[in-house]
C-alpha cells in the first residue's frame, strides 16, 4: 500500500510539474500586453541566431547554445510571443568527446536551422571546427538522433537545409574567418536524398565583400518560383538583414537590405526567421545584441510587396524597415494564454529542468536530482589541474538572465567533506568576467566570500571583496541584476548595456546584509552573462567529496 501511495504520489507530482512548467509565467519580464498587443523582445534572454518553423498551429524554435549542455534548446510557442522550453535537441554531450572536463567556450553548436520535412524535424548547425552537424526526431520534445556530420570542413558554420520541389535537397552555408581564413561569401552544396551528406562540393553564390560585410547566417526558402536566401550582414552589434532572391538556386542572385536600426533604439536587427501564421500572415523573428544580456530575441511583423519581403515598419516606403516596439499580436485564430520560458525551480523533479545548462560536456555524477526531497544535490568535483578560476570549470549549472532588472535568489545548505579543505560551492554570475558568493570549508571553518574574477578568460585569479564567518552550513545567497538603458561607449558601435550586480545573503531567508562590491556584469565568449550555481573541489585525488543542497532557486522583481 505505501509503494502503491508513493507511485500515485510520484505520478502527481510528475503531471503537477508538467502542468507548472507549460503555464510558467515570469515575474520579471512578459512580452504578451494582454490587449492584443505584445512588446519587443519577445525573450528578453539569450537565444542568440534564433530560428524557426511552423507545424500546423505549432512554432518550434531553436538557437546557437555553443558548448553549453543540453544543446540546442526547442522552445514552443502558439503565437510567437508566448514561448515555453520543451527540450533539447542534444541532451548530454556533443562529439568527440576531448575535452570533457574543461569547457570550450565559444566552440560547437553555431547558428543552428530548425525544419520539418516528411513527417520529421531536422535541426542543422555548423560546428566551426567540425563542419556542418544534423539531427532529427519525430516529436521535437525528442528523442533526437545522434549527431550526423554532414560535411567535414574547417569554418563551415551557420547551416541551413533545403528540400526543392523537385525532390533535391541543399544545405546553404556560410564561412567564419577565424577558422576558414574567409568570410563574408554565401556557399550552398547539394546532400543526398537523407539530407545526411554532401554529394557536391560547396558552390559560393554570393560574395558580400564589397556591399555586406560580414554576410552569414543564411536560410533558405522558396516563394513564387523565386528562391530566396535571408541573411545578415555588417556584424552582430551594428548588421542589418538582407534578402537574396533569384530563379535559379545557383544564382546569380539579386539582394535588397530589408530591415535595419533605422530612428529605433534597436542595434543590428538582423540574423533570424521567416514564419507564417495560419491565417496567412508574414512574421521574422530576430535577435539584439545587448552585451552583458546578450541576444534577445524580437519579433517583427513582414509583409511582400513586389516579392520582396519587408520587414518591420517601412516609413518611408524605401522597402527597407525598422524594428518596432510594440505592435499588434499575430492572428493565429485564436487566443492562447500567457506564458514564459521557465526560470524559478523548486527541483521537485527527477531530471534537469530544461531551462538549466551545464558549461560542458555532462558529467553524470555531476548532481543528483532528488525529487522527492525536493533539492538537487550537487557533488563537489576536482576542478582542472591548472585551475586558474571559474573560466576553467565544466560543472557550472547555469541559466540565462532573463529580463533587464532581476533578482535570482538560492536556499543553499553546504555539506563538505571536512578531510578536503577547498571544497567550495554558491552563487555565480558568469562570464568573461564574473563574480559571486561563495563558500569555502576552510582551516578555520566555513567562510562565505564574495569573490570577482575580472578578465577571467584571460587566466586571472579571483579577488575576495569582502567575507564573513558562518557558524551555520544553510545559507540564502541574493544577487540583484540592475540596468537603467546606460550602455558602454567603448562597446562595439556603444551598444552595450551597463548591467550592475549587487550581492547579499541571510541566515534565515528574511534578513539580507549586503557583501562585498558591485560588479559590472560582462558577456561570455558569444553567449551573455549567465546565473547559476557550482560545487569544486580541488584538484586533488580522493575517493569521495561534500556535496550542496540546492532547495531552491528562484527569480523574482525584488
Amino acid at each position: 500500500m505505501k509503494r502503491l501511495t508513493q507511485t500515485l504520489a510520484f505520478c502527481l507530482l510528475t503531471v503537477f510539474t508538467a502542468v507548472a512548467q507549460k503555464n510558467y509565467v515570469s515575474e520579471v519580464w512578459v512580452s504578451d500586453l494582454g490587449n492584443g498587443k505584445y512588446k519587443n523582445p519577445v525573450l528578453y534572454a539569450d537565444y542568440s541566431d534564433p530560428d524557426a518553423c511552423r507545424v500546423g498551429d505549432d512554432f518550434y524554435m531553436t538557437s546557437s547554445s555553443f558548448n553549453c549542455l543540453p544543446g540546442l534548446q526547442i522552445l514552443h510557442s502558439k503565437d510567437l510571443v508566448n514561448w515555453t522550453i520543451i527540450g533539447a535537441a542534444v541532451p548530454n554531450a556533443l562529439s568527440p568527446i576531448e575535452t570533457p572536463e574543461r569547457p570550450e567556450h565559444g566552440n560547437r553548436v553555431w547558428a543552428p536551422a530548425i525544419r520539418h520535412h516528411n513527417g520529421e524535424f531536422y535541426i542543422f548547425w555548423g560546428d566551426p571546427d567540425q563542419g556542418a552537424f544534423m539531427v532529427k526526431a519525430k516529436d521535437p520534445k525528442g528523442p533526437w538522433s545522434e549527431p550526423v556530420l554532414v560535411k567535414a570542413g574547417k569554418g563551415i558554420i551557420d547551416t541551413c537545409p533545403f528540400w526543392d520541389e523537385d525532390g533535391k535537397v541543399y544545405m546553404v552555408h556560410a564561412y567564419a574567418g577565424s577558422r576558414a581564413g574567409l568570410k563574408s561569401v554565401i556557399t550552398i552544396c547539394e546532400l543526398n536524398a537523407e539530407a545526411t551528406k554532401a554529394i557536391t562540393p560547396s558552390r559560393i553564390i554570393f560574395d558580400g565583400h564589397e556591399a555586406h560585410q560580414t554576410c552569414e547566417g543564411p536560410k533558405m526558402y522558396k516563394r513564387n518560383d523565386y528562391y530566396y536566401i535571408f541573411h545578415p550582414a555588417g556584424g552582430v552589434p551594428t548588421g542589418w538583414q538582407v534578402v537574396l532572391r533569384s530563379k535559379n538556386i545557383y544564382g546569380p542572385y539579386e539582394w535588397k537590405t530589408v530591415l535595419a536600426q533605422g530612428n529605433s533604439p534597436v542595434n543590428g536587427p538582423h540574423q533570424g526567421a521567416w514564419v507564417d501564421t495560419p491565417t496567412g500572415e508574414d512574421w521574422f523573428l530576430h535577435f539584439q545584441d545587448v552585451g552583458a544580456y546578450g541576444r534577445i530575441m524580437h519579433l517583427q511583423p513582414m509583409k511582400w510587396v513586389n516579392d520582396w519581403p519587408v520587414i518591420g515598419i517601412d516609413k518611408d516606403g524605401d522597402g527597407c524597415g525598422e524594428p518596432v516596439l510594440t505592435y499588434k499580436k499575430p492572428n493565429v485564430g485564436k487566443t492562447y494564454p500567457i506564458c514564459t520560458p521557465q526560470e524559478s525551480d523548486e527541483f521537485d523533479g527527477y531530471t534537469l529542468s530544461p531551462q538549466w545548462q551545464w558549461h560542458a560536456n555532462i558529467n553524470e555524477k555531476w548532481a543528483y536530482y532528488a525529487g522527492d526531497k525536493s533539492y538537487v544535490r550537487l557533488y563537489s568535483y576536482p576542478v582542472v589541474e591548472d585551475y586558474k578560476n571559474l573560466w576553467d570549470v565544466a560543472n557550472l549549472l547555469l541559466q540565462k538572465t532573463p529580463s533587464d532588472n532581476f533578482t535570482a535568489t538560492m536556499k543553499l545548505t553546504f555539506s563538505p567533506n571536512q578531510k578536503n579543505k577547498g571544497e567550495r560551492t554558491g552563487l555565480v554570475v558568469m562570464g568573461r568576467d564574473y563574480a559571486g558568493l561563495v563558500l569555502e570549508n576552510t582551516d578555520k571553518g566555513l567562510v562565505l566570500s564574495q569573490v570577482e574574477c575580472d578578465r577571467a578568460d584571460k587566466g586571472k585569479p579571483e579577488e575576495v571583496k569582502a567575507t564573513v564567518d558562518l557558524s551555520q552550513n544553510t545559507v540564502y545567497l541574493k544577487v540583484r541584476f540592475s540596468c537603467d538603458g546606460k550602455k558602454i561607449k567603448g562597446s562595439e558601435g556603444g551598444h552595450d548595456l551597463i548591467v550592475m550586480c549587487n550581492f547579499s545573503y541571510s541566515l534565515d531567508g528574511k534578513k539580507y546584509e549586503s557583501l562585498g562590491v558591485p560588479f559590472q556584469a560582462r558577456e561570455g565568449q558569444w553567449i551573455g552573462a549567465k546565473v547559476g550555481m557550482f560545487c569544486t573541489r580541488p584538484a586533488i585525488k580522493t575517493n569521495d567529496g561534500g556535496w550542496a543542497d540546492v532547495d531552491w532557486f528562484r527569480i523574482t522583481k525584488k
